[in-house]
């Protein structure tokens, strides 16, 4: 006759237990495990002494508002010989004491994430935590590389790709999941989504699948539903009641903000801010996440997978609802399909960024890369939407002052350079082979027919063989330069020509939204003999352009040539990126934990003009203690002058850490910079 344990106390064994499961940067001060992996707890016995195959504990974990066992929200498990890492099970695995029992309990690897109650028999209950363990095998967001499972889980900083495809620039992010407070606020993410709302039970069961969890943050990281979502989206005009998108160094205070704001949205974001802080959520869960940058991305909103786009007379693009991004940034998360066929496992992109309604909501994915490669539109979720952003053709046409339309050859070429980070690694990992074949390959054209592309609203676009046009540019162009861009003509025919080159510029935010005028050419008779070739140069001034930048230093240029005898057009594109001054970063004091180090911080003005309202921030995760800190300069910066601070601060975790640093004054906004720094123990 079993007769069952009468416990006195218990010792959950934090600091060991969250070391094994590789949460202890999380603290170690509650417990916090993964599913499909045993953790230990040490039992006091009251009266009696344990004693195998006669005494017994009946235990019952359960989580969520409505705990069931139809839902699989609630578990009743009893003691077995040992634990099985396929389903909720306890073992006892030593007994050191006639009264002191370690006890092993093992969560099944799908269990729902999330908080948990477990009831040991009629002697009380303990609290945990449960994630995602992609280090188990049994669980679907399993990841078998030990490198990867350090990069896309446990790493808290991270480098997210943005300027140009001709010139990325690598801006530093700390994504900080592990900092104090950050994990409960991921929780309450999904506690806050309207599916939980309305019906918690299935919402709380939905979450032992990493599908729909992510499908779950691709929405609730912006707030375009009302959804009490993480971020409010922003893209033109001033930032009044909030900061520019440009403000942020990582998710952290993003995700304090909106918890301490009662979840109203935080003001404002932009797409590597909502990929970012989705990847920081995903981390903290325990789906491996990276955030991806595909530059000259398409919004396709009629999904024919074409973007038709209109110019004027003068070569300006004429503003539509398609357009093509400088760049964008999404995240993709790791995990098996069970719900496609084989071989669509691995990486699932996810856009939180609000831009088209999925079922009703504004979210995006996950789908897997490889439907996206192989043309698979019908697999869930949103392949085409997706499909369009690395894939879609470009069309243009010529609108003229009678309303009528002419087609201008201009190659264009959506879903370039399509990169994140590498692992181990600040260099940047181009990834575009994951997500298409080769432009105008046989393999290419295939998958573009089996996506359904109607081949009679276009036919792939050549550039015309007789008159050939690109636009040149040099390798430094800096902020406060002034410079020379070049609109290159060949005449490759066999007779003489004579053109009319219209040749302009214009500041563009990355989303593609043209601003004003920078500098503009017309050139009404420009003659070309044959083989004959012509650079026409057209001057940047910054004291033309300087004023008209958005916070993304971008400039369109765009070249507009038209046969005066056939009146064929030809448009060139070109967007550039105006590089930002370097940020010089000097640690002072040897790197210790819990030693006070000084960051010794430079910036050399470039502008020909004074810098007012100077001022310094750093972050970085176990370095800052959660917290940004400032340093603001008492006087000006003149022209070529530096402008420098001392920023103290106390690392509190060994290892390889980031330090970011960002730079903002009246003329020069949020420049990025970072410094790694190795913490002795």
């Amino acid at each position: 006759m079993s007769q069952a344990l009468d416990i006195d106390r218990w010792d959950l064994e934090c600091d060991l237990n969250n070391v094994d499961h590789r949460t202890d940067l999380n603290g170690v001060d509650r417990l916090i495990v993964r599913r499909g992996q045993a953790f230990s707890v040490r039992l006091y016995l009251r009266s009696g002494s344990y004693q195998p195959g006669v005494s017994s504990l009946d235990l019952v974990a359960e989580t969520g508002p409505q705990p069931s066992e139809e839902y699989g929200t609630r578990a009743r498990f009893a003691l077995s010989a040992a634990v099985d890492a396929t389903r909720w099970s306890a073992a006892v695995e030593t007994c050191s004491d006639s009264d002191v029992v370690n006890l092993s309990v093992c969560a099944a690897p799908d269990a729902p994430i999330g908080r948990y109650t477990l009831t040991l028999g009629g002697s009380g209950h303990i609290d945990f935590i449960l994630l995602f363990n992609p280090w188990c095998p049994g669980d679907t967001v399993y990841m078998d590389d030990e490198k990867c499972l350090e990069e896309y889980v446990l790493s808290q900083d991270g480098i997210i790709f943005r300027g140009s495809s001709k010139y990325p620039q690598p801006t530093p992010w700390n994504f900080g999941q592990f900092e104090s407070g950050i994990l409960d606020v991921c929780l309450r993410i999904l506690d806050m989504n309207p599916k939980c709302l309305r019906n918690p039970a299935k919402d709380y069961s939905g979450r032992r699948n990493p599908i729909y969890v992510s499908r779950v943050l691709s929405a609730m990281v912006n707030c375009n539903d009302d959804d009490n979502g993480v971020l409010l989206g922003k893209w033109s005009g001033g930032f009044e009641g909030g900061v520019s998108p440009m403000f942020w160094r990582g998710s952290v205070e993003i995700l304090r903000n909106w918890d301490t704001q009662a979840c109203q949205p935080v003001r404002y974001g932009q797409c590597w801010v909502f990929a970012a802080v989705a990847c920081s959520v995903s981390r903290a869960l325990g789906i491996p996440c990276r955030v991806i940058t595909n530059y000259l991305s398409a919004h396709d909103v009629n999904s024919n997978l074409v973007i038709e786009r209109y110019v004027n007379e003068n070569g300006e693009l004429i503003q539509s609802k398609e357009m093509i991004w400088n760049y964008h940034c999404w995240v993709e998360s790791w995990m098996t399909r069970p719900d496609l066929k084989a071989d669509f496992n691995g990486w699932q992109a996810s856009d939180p960024t609000p831009q088209e309604k999925s079922e009703g909501v504004y979210c995006c994915g996950p789908v897997p890369i490889r439907a996206i490669k192989e043309g698979e539109l019908t697999f869930k979720y949103d392949a085409p939407f997706v499909f369009a952003e690395v894939n879609a053709d470009v069309v243009t046409f010529m609108k003229k002052p009678d309303g009528s339309n002419s087609q201008v050859h201009s190659p264009a070429v959506v879903g370039q350079m399509i990169s994140t980070k590498r692992v181990g690694s600040d260099a940047r990992e181009d990834i575009t082979h994951l997500y298409k074949y080769p432009e105008g390959s046989d393999e290419e054209r295939a998958t573009f027919t089996k996506a359904n592309h109607q081949n009679k609203l276009l036919q792939k676009q050549q550039q015309n063989e007789g008159l050939h046009l690109t636009i040149k540019v040099s390798s430094d162009m800096r902020k406060g330069c002034d410079f020379d861009v070049f609109a290159v003509v060949t005449n490759n025919t066999q007779s003489d020509k004579k053109c009319r080159l219209v040749f302009g510029s214009c500041a563009m935010s990355y989303s593609g939204v043209m601003g004003e005028n920078c500098g503009f050419k017309d050139l009404l008779n420009v003659e070309l003999s044959p083989g004959a070739e012509r650079r026409v140069p057209l001057r940047l001034n910054y004291s033309k352009y300087g004023g008209l930048l958005t916070e993304d230093n971008l400039i369109r240029l765009g070249a507009l040539l038209i046969d005066s005898a056939t009146g064929e057009s030809t448009l060139a594109v070109r967007n550039i990126v105006l590089a930002n001054p370097e940020i010089k970063v000097r640690i002072l004091g040897e790197p210790k934990r819990n030693r006070k180090l000084a960051a010794e911080i430079t910036l050399q003005n470039p502008l020909p003009e004074p810098l007012d309202d100077c001022c310094f921030s750093i972050e970085g995760a176990n370095l800052t203690g959660g917290c940004v800190i400032s340093e603001r300069l008492s006087c000006s910066v003149g022209p070529g002058e530096d402008a420098k601070v001392k920023i103290y601060f106390t690392p509190t975790h060994a290892g390889l850490r980031k330090l970011v640093v960002d730079f903002d004054s009246s003329k020069l906004c949020h420049v990025k910079g970072y410094r790694n720094v190795i913490i002795g123990k």
